[in-house]
């Protein structure tokens, strides 16, 4: 006798039955116009140099920067975010490269528009940390604290020198309180009303951006506690989010990302502009070392780690792999 009825009547396994029926059932996707290359372009040197911290990341010349971007732009990725490296020599504590019309960032800001025009939106790094002696994200006061109001009149006056470079989208990083208003109400003075803003809403004083360091040439000493945030705070963040917003943040990010997805939810579900996440410098050697060490699979890894962030609210993802995984996912 056939009995029926048997245990366990729902079987979510079903869903899981062949790559054909997840790939239909996937709640969350990756696309090529998801993702953002993060790069960094140094100043004076004839080849690129490897970043020995970032496995497969180099400090580009002015020339492989094009064509990094024209790789981009081939593969579908949506924006290159650049930060400049400029000769040591040419730092001091108010980080006048920063402002220099032919500061190494400006010149490769006009650079990679005249290679890409407005087929890959280029973003420009709008802090002080990579040009200062000292290696803070703002100017200091004579007891040597970041002085946050002097700091902002940087602010200003870099927002219109990387918007008449070409930048389409600027990118406050420096956490100084009044900072989005401030750079919008200089952009809108020179008329530069269609210039974005990438607000760096959420950035935690985090040991994950250690490779970073070595990458843009940090001078840093000491720490930036006092204008990152606490990683033990989650209120904080949603206080930084109505804050920009209010100033005019066309749209927000969460840094870091792999160790912040719970802050990258409640900001994905509190914001009203897309919100982006950077995938940062530690999170990518991490993988880049255990997959060399053989601990991992690295492709799986960095498709995992990335789907997780963008299932976790991200709209926009900067990643070191940008243009590998945009590629990989044209392949698909």
């Amino acid at each position: 006798m056939t009995t029926y009825g048997s245990f366990p009547g729902t079987r979510p396994r079903r869903l899981r039955s062949s790559p054909v029926m997840r790939r239909m059932v996937a709640e969350t996707r990756l696309h090529p116009a998801d993702l953002i290359l993060p790069a960094f372009v140094r100043e004076g040197v004839s080849e690129p140099v490897p970043i020995g911290a970032m496995p497969g990341v180099v400090q580009h010349t002015r020339d492989s920067l094009k064509k990094a971007a024209a790789e981009a732009v081939a593969a579908g990725v949506s924006g290159i975010m650049l930060f400049g490296v400029p000769e040591e020599s040419k730092k001091d504590g108010l980080g006048t490269p920063g402002t220099d019309p032919d500061g190494i960032l400006q010149v490769a800001l006009r650079d990679v528009r005249a290679e890409v025009g407005d087929d890959l939106l280029v973003m420009s790094d709008l802090c002080l940390d990579e040009t200062t002696d000292h290696g803070h994200c703002g100017v200091l006061d004579s007891e040597g604290r970041v002085d946050n109001d002097a700091t902002l009149e940087r602010y200003a006056e870099m927002a219109q020198v990387q918007a008449d470079a070409g930048a389409h989208v600027v990118g406050p990083s420096g956490m100084m309180d009044g900072q989005v208003g401030v750079i919008r109400d200089a952009l809108d003075q020179i008329g530069r009303e269609d210039v974005a803003i990438l607000a760096y809403t959420v950035k935690y004083a985090s040991a994950f951006y250690g490779p970073f360091r070595e990458a843009v040439g940090s001078s840093l000493r000491g720490d930036r506690k006092t204008y990152q945030q606490d990683p033990a705070n989650v209120r904080d963040s949603l206080r930084e989010l109505a804050l920009d917003l209010e100033e005019g943040a066309d749209m927000v990010m969460v840094k870091p990302a792999g160790p912040y997805l719970d802050i990258l939810a409640r900001v994905a579900d509190a914001s009203d502009v897309p919100v982006a996440a950077y995938q940062i410098s530690g999170e990518y050697s991490m993988i880049e070392a255990a997959a060399e060490r053989g601990w991992i699979d690295r492709d799986r890894a960095i498709m995992e780690s990335l789907t997780g962030i963008r299932r976790a609210g991200a709209r926009n993802i900067l990643t070191y792999w940008a243009t590998e995984v945009a590629q990989k996912l044209k392949e698909q």
